[in-house]
């Protein structure tokens, strides 16, 4: 661009152009922002019309999110040329490199957010497994990282910052700083773990070890969000989880089995308590015939027979619910039945 800016004032009639070089570097400046205008009309006028006629959105994405960053790119290039033609030097020049490094790995940052959202996440929607679901969003926030890192060494290196003896203690800082991150990192690949091994997915429920019900609702880099009944999000460690017990009532499928326990008075006929039971539960609703609703007699207690009733559900968000319906239904039929239910009571013998 300098080179073609020199030769148009050569061309002029006045010469003292030729030796002003703040008159060059406003014409830089000047052509700089016609070019970055011009750049800005076609992507509006034509490039972004070009893009609504193609199948897929990723072109129409990577235009108008880059549009306005190479409008500045250009813009910053242009700065730096007429400094350049100034002569100036050192932090300016070194300011202007700066500013021109970070926006150019910007757009780049931007084009590749725009692949990962749509041609990654349509991919990993099409596979029949979850883990690439939750790997992809892992993967997308590294390798932010890894551009930011890029960035940082391209400016120390605009700014003649020898890094050599600081990598040269790379090896006890790493010590170091692995001892120091020591969980954190032991969190990530908990989390990689946690995903590889499929132990839940997002919208699962599970029972951890410390007795905490809730529904899976993210699975983080470093940690995992839990919501519980009661609308509280819990947040837990994936080094913690991928170390401890947690029980999947989602897996292998959402039908899961729930059960209500119930004593009666000792003399009463064991058949007859079955039947009323087996009657009450199959006629309640959204209660699966197969596996069908069984009564087991499991103990004779200190002052009751004890009963489990158990029954099949077809989904687990609706065992809570199912429980607590079977529990009154069965409370109204053994009285109904007059099903006598005990209570802890002390027979004392008085010796004369």
């Amino acid at each position: 661009m300098r080179e073609y800016i020199t030769t148009f004032l050569s061309t002029l009639p006045y010469g003292i152009y030729l030796t002003n070089r703040f008159v060059q570097a406003g014409f830089i400046m000047i052509f700089s922002i016609i070019l970055a205008k011009l750049l800005l009309f076609s992507f509006t006028k034509y490039f972004e019309k070009f893009a609504q006629k193609t199948k897929n959105k990723v072109d129409d994405l990577i235009i108008e999110r880059t549009k306005k960053p190479l409008f500045y790119l250009i813009l910053v290039y242009g700065l730096k040329l007429a400094i350049l033609s100034l002569g100036i030097n050192g932090i300016v020049q070194k300011t202007v490199n700066t500013l021109m490094a970070v926006v150019f790995v910007f757009i780049l940052l931007r084009i590749f957010d725009i692949i990962i959202e749509s041609w990654g996440l349509a991919f990993a929607k099409k596979t029949k497994s979850n883990i690439d679901d939750v790997l992809l969003p892992l993967f997308h926030k590294a390798a932010r990282v890894v551009f930011v890192v890029i960035t940082i060494m391209w400016v120390l290196s605009i700014w003649e910052i020898n890094i050599a003896p600081y990598l040269a203690g790379v090896g006890i800082s790493g010590i170091v700083l692995g001892l120091a991150l020591q969980d954190t990192l032991k969190n990530i690949f908990g989390g990689i773990t946690l995903v590889l091994d499929k132990t839940y997915i997002v919208g699962d429920k599970v029972k951890l070890e410390s007795g905490d019900v809730g529904t899976i609702y993210d699975i983080g880099l470093r940690s995992t969000k839990i919501v519980t009944y009661d609308n509280e999000i819990i947040y837990i460690p994936n080094g913690y989880l991928s170390n401890s017990r947690v029980q999947n009532y989602t897996r292998p499928s959402p039908r899961v089995r729930t059960h209500v326990e119930f004593g009666v008075d000792y003399g009463t006929d064991i058949q007859k308590v079955k039947k009323v039971i087996l009657n009450t539960l199959n006629n309640m609703e959204d209660i699966l015939k197969d596996p069908e609703p069984v009564v087991a007699f499991l103990s004779m207690g200190d002052y009751a027979l004890k009963f489990k009733a158990s029954f099949w559900v077809d989904k687990w968000d609706q065992a809570y619910s199912k429980k607590l319906e079977a529990t009154e239904k069965i409370y109204n039929a053994l009285n109904k039945a007059k099903i006598g239910i005990p209570f802890p009571t002390h027979t004392i013998y008085m010796k004369k």
